[in-house]
């Protein structure tokens, strides 16, 4: 039997930021019709894993660096759970790069940022996740949340803070 301290608790906390940009030339201007928060997501089990090998320099892991991370949009309202390893979408999800300077960590709370432009995900937007790249395949996190539909010649932004106490 093992008894846990609440000292030993871990507090995870994560908010998902979308900027929603009439054009590209409001983008420029840093100037969003509508700004929506979201609380929470799940950690999914492969980042977890992740997460903890590049903790402790296990071999054959991938940083969720610039060069590296992405956040992934998609249409499918399938609830989150643990096992699941990408966006859930069948056909419509997009993958953006990180913006320049993200990931960036201040104090305790890691912050994503990707930019989704005219062009874009172009479509209802339900699911979002943060991964570290195409080649890598480990998604961090999922969170399904109905945003309504992107667009075409909306640019959306999506930034993803992550807090641990």
């Amino acid at each position: 039997l093992t008894t846990m301290n609440l000292a030993d608790a871990i507090r995870y906390r994560t908010q998902w930021t979308i900027r929603r940009y009439a054009c590209d030339e409001a983008f420029a201007l840093g100037q969003p019709y509508d700004v929506y928060v979201i609380e929470g997501n799940l950690l999914l089990n492969a980042g977890i894993a992740e997460l903890l090998d590049l903790a402790i320099g296990a071999g054959g892991v991938t940083a969720y660096s610039n060069g590296n991370a992405r956040i992934g949009v998609g249409d499918s309202n399938a609830a989150a759970a643990a096992g699941q390893v990408d966006l859930q979408a069948a056909v419509n999800k997009t993958y953006k790069a990180m913006a320049a300077t993200y990931p960036l960590r201040a104090a305790q709370t890691l912050t994503f940022r990707a930019v989704f432009a005219a062009a874009d995900a172009n479509y209802a937007w339900e699911e979002f996740v943060v991964d570290n790249g195409a080649a890598a395949g480990k998604t961090l996190n999922r969170k399904v949340s109905s945003q309504g539909v992107k667009a075409s010649g909306q640019t959306w932004t999506v930034d993803v803070a992550i807090t641990l106490s």
